[in-house]
């Protein structure tokens, strides 16, 4: 065996007992606010930095060896733009060394000497945002004329680079209420891209999210989501997550628990029980040893009470801690492997 495959089992393994245990298990991390995107449903641009007082590649590295002590967790490498940073790649090795590296990214700046350099650093799946089938659709929603073109040869370019190919390579939609329409034409998509295809709920709520996004949807989409995995079985969903959303949407949702199995870390290190709630801060894993962030953050109130939002961070983390039921078992391994 080799040692990188020794490595790999040995974070699964930890991941595992995470998930069973009740532990944080996913951290949504936000390396950078700044966007070449101007998205209606995001105001991180208008929130950014400069990049010099952004935090800095070993500065991430301490943060990812303190998350470290809450054993190995899935860490969903996000923006702004996170390929805005030169030092994804150094990001994504220092995060690979005791977790599981995803990156988020709107394929603008994907090359293919980027792509392979994130692969070599131990990326585990790169996620590309689609969420319109109709180009000129998603280009006005992203602000950015050749949105949609960036996105399909990052996606192609990811795809002919990955150690597994499709597999590892995934197209995120958010569900809104002005593309349920094209679902079936995007599922189509990322099929004849050969890749994977995840679906969130849009949030509306938060420190981040901008006044003048599109709205999510008010009805019932599980049996639609259903039907469009027998018709697309390269779309990957946790069942308890889609039929979470109608019990959201009926407004029944169960209670949060983010701080307690999930976590967002913010540009400057700032530890908060999700992005949602990025203001309302528990600690700093620059600053701060991982016993202290994680008693600040299961002493946070506002999580258990809030039914604001059913995100696919907040779902998925909640499907697969405590009881998952076997279906999310194999869709959620089906992603590492």
């Amino acid at each position: 065996m080799s040692n990188l495959t020794a490595d790999y089992l040995w974070r699964g393994a930890r991941l595992i007992k995470g998930c069973l245990t009740g532990q944080i298990s996913h951290a949504n991390v936000q390396i950078t606010n700044r966007c070449n995107m101007r998205c209606g449903f995001c105001t991180f641009p208008q929130q950014a930095i400069a990049p010099k007082d952004e935090l800095t590649t070993a500065q991430w590295l301490t943060i990812s060896k303190r998350l470290s002590n809450a054993g190995s967790v899935l860490v969903s490498i996000e923006g702004g733009e996170p390929t805005l940073r030169p030092d994804l790649p150094e990001i994504i090795a220092g995060f690979a060394r005791w977790h599981h590296p995803f990156v988020y990214t709107n394929g603008w700046f994907i090359t293919e000497e980027l792509a392979r350099s994130l692969w070599s650093a131990g990326l585990i799946q790169a996620g590309v945002s689609i969420d319109y089938a109709a180009p000129h659709r998603h280009d006005r929603s992203r602000g950015l004329d050749g949105a949609f073109e960036g996105a399909v040869r990052a996606v192609e370019i990811l795809r002919d680079t990955a150690p597994r190919g499709g597999p590892q390579v995934h197209v995120l939609s958010i569900l809104l209420d002005d593309n349920l329409d094209q679902l079936d034409e995007l599922l189509e998509v990322s099929g004849k891209l050969g890749v994977r295809h995840m679906l969130t709920y849009l949030s509306t709520f938060g420190h981040y999210r901008g006044k003048d996004a599109q709205q999510p949807p008010r009805e019932s989409i599980a049996p639609r989501i259903f039907a469009l995995k027998k018709r697309h079985p390269h779309l990957a969903i946790f069942r308890s997550y889609i039929e979470g959303v109608d019990r959201y949407i009926e407004g029944a949702p169960p209670p949060c628990k983010a701080g307690l199995h999930s976590m967002n870390i913010d540009h400057l290190g700032n530890v908060a029980p999700c992005i949602e709630l990025a203001h309302d801060a528990a600690a700093n894993l620059v600053t701060d040893d991982w016993g202290t962030v994680r008693r600040k953050l299961a002493a946070k109130e506002e999580p258990r009470t809030c039914t604001a939002c059913w995100t696919l961070c907040r779902g998925t983390t909640e499907a697969m801690a405590g009881a998952p039921v076997p279906s999310d078992w194999r869709d959620f391994f089906s992603e590492l492997v």
